[in-house]
C-alpha cells in the first residue's frame, strides 16, 4: 500500500528532471507532508461566481485548508467531495466538519477558527470534538509536530502562524523587520490611497535589497508558499522572482480595501482581524453559520489523488471541478489522464476552475485536442476572474465549460 509520503512524492517528482532538480523535488515533497495551509489562498467569492453552483451540483475540489470547500456550502449544492494527498489537510477538514456538527454555537466556533489563540479552544476540543473524530484524525491533532508541540495546541497560540505557509509568512515578517519595516502598518490604512502610500514608501523598497533578490531566486525559498520546483519557473517567467513577488504583493496590498480582504489580514497580520466586523471567509461569517451547519453533511473528505477519485465515479455524474493550482505540478501524461476523467464524468453544463502560477492557461498543446475541443474557454473572462481574486497570489484563474 502506498504511504502518504510516497503519494506526495509521486505527484511532485519529475522523472525526466536533472539530479539537482530531482533533489529539490524530493525536498519539497518532504516539506509538503505536514500542514501547509491552515487557510486556503484562493478566493471563494470569485470561485462561486464563476462556478454558478446549482442546487443539483455535485462538486469535486481539492481540499487544501477546506475554507473554500466549506464556503461552497453557502451556494447550496447537492454534494461536495474534498480530496487531498496531504493527511494534515484531510485532518483539518474533518476537524472543521466536527466543529460545525458539535460545537454548541457560532461564538464558540468563531473563537476556535477566527481568534484561534485561546486556551478555551483546547477545552472545547476535548469536550465537543475529540469524541466525534475518527482515530486517524484524532491521532493527528493529539500528536506532536517536528518541534514537539501538540498540533491541537495551535488553536491556543494562533493556528495561522503554523504550517508551511504560516512559517513562511512569519519569516517574511522577521526579514522585513530587519529592514525596519513592520508589515502590520498596512492594516492601519483607512483607504486604498493610504494603502498605496504605505506600500510604495515602506514595503516595496525591501524587494530591491540584494539579499532579498538572491533569496527569492532560490526555488527552495518558496516552498513555504506551497510552490514546488516545477512551478518556480512558470511563476517567474522572464522576470526575477523578486519582481514577480513584489507585483503579487502589490496587488494584495493596493487593489482591494484591507477592511474587506481577509487575505490581506492573513498576510500582514498572520491571522484574521478579531473585530466584530472583521472580513472572513464565507463559511466563517455569522450570517452563513446556520446554512453551513445545516448542510455540513453534504461534504466529505477523501485522502486520494484527484484523478484516481474521478476514475472511480460513473460516467456523466459530476458538475463542478476545482483543481486549485495542482496542474502546475503535472506532466503531460498526468494532465491528459486527469482531463480524460473530467470529460468522462462531466454532466451537461459542467465547469472546471483552476489557477496557474503563470498568466496563461497551460492546457493547449499538452492535453490532446480530442479532449480539450469538448470544452469552451474565454481568455477575456479569465483575465476578469484573476483581477477579482483578492488573494492576489496567482497569475491566472481559468474557467472551462463543457460544450453542449
Amino acid at each position: 500500500m502506498a504511504t502518504a509520503a510516497n503519494i506526495i512524492e509521486h505527484a511532485v517528482l519529475r522523472e525526466a528532471a536533472q539530479p539537482k532538480e530531482r533533489l529539490l523535488d524530493k525536498a519539497f515533497a518532504l516539506a509538503f507532508r505536514g500542514l501547509v495551509y491552515a487557510q486556503i489562498w484562493e478566493d471563494p467569492v470569485v470561485d462561486m461566481a464563476a462556478l454558478d453552483i446549482q442546487p443539483d451540483s455535485r462538486i469535486v475540489t481539492i481540499a487544501s485548508g477546506s475554507c473554500n470547500a466549506l464556503s461552497y456550502l453557502t451556494a447550496n449544492p447537492a454534494q461536495i467531495t474534498a480530496v487531498d494527498l496531504n493527511t494534515a489537510h484531510i485532518a483539518l477538514g474533518k476537524l472543521k466538519y466536527a466543529a460545525f456538527r458539535h460545537l454548541p454555537d457560532y461564538d464558540v466556533l468563531r473563537r476556535f477558527f477566527v481568534e484561534a489563540d485561546s486556551k478555551a479552544n483546547i477545552a472545547a476540543y476535548h469536550q465537543y470534538l475529540a469524541p466525534h473524530l475518527d482515530e486517524t484524525t484524532r491521532r493527528y491533532w493529539e500528536g506532536r509536530d517536528l518541534v514537539g508541540r501538540k498540533r491541537i495546541g495551535g488553536f491556543a497560540s494562533g493556528i495561522y502562524k503554523r504550517g508551511l505557509l504560516g512559517n513562511f509568512i512569519g519569516m517574511a515578517h522577521r526579514i522585513a523587520r530587519l529592514y525596519g519595516v513592520d508589515l502590520r502598518v498596512l492594516l492601519e490604512a483607512r483607504s486604498i490611497e493610504e494603502q498605496r502610500e504605505i506600500f510604495d514608501a515602506r514595503i516595496a523598497p525591501v524587494f530591491d535589497k540584494a539579499f532579498i533578490r538572491w533569496l527569492t531566486n532560490q526555488p527552495a525559498s518558496l516552498f513555504g508558499l506551497g510552490i514546488p520546483p516545477a512551478q518556480f519557473d512558470a511563476l517567474a517567467g522572464d522576470q526575477r522572482m523578486a519582481h514577480v513577488l513584489r507585483a503579487r504583493l502589490e496587488k494584495l496590498a493596493c487593489d482591494f480595501s484591507v477592511q474587506d480582504n481577509y487575505f490581506a489580514w492573513q498576510a500582514f497580520n498572520r491571522g484574521y482581524d478579531k473585530g466584530p466586523d472583521a472580513p472572513l471567509p464565507p463559511y466563517l461569517q455569522r450570517e452563513n453559520y446556520a446554512a453551513v451547519r445545516e448542510r455540513i453533511d453534504r461534504i466529505e473528505w477523501r485522502h486520494v489523488n484527484f484523478t484516481h477519485h474521478l476514475a472511480a465515479q460513473p460516467d456523466a455524474s459530476l458538475d463542478r471541478y476545482i483543481l486549485l493550482d495542482a496542474q502546475d505540478w503535472m506532466d503531460d501524461t498526468q494532465l491528459t489522464e486527469l482531463w480524460n476523467q473530467i470529460t468522462r464524468t462531466a454532466r451537461n453544463g459542467a465547469r472546471v476552475l483552476f489557477r496557474t502560477a503563470a498568466e496563461e492557461t497551460l492546457l493547449p498543446g499538452r492535453v490532446p485536442d480530442a479532449i480539450l475541443s469538448r470544452w469552451d474557454y474565454n481568455e477575456d473572462e479569465a483575465r476578469a476572474l484573476i483581477r477579482a481574486d483578492r488573494s492576489s497570489i496567482y497569475g491566472g484563474l481559468h474557467l472551462y465549460r463543457l460544450k453542449g
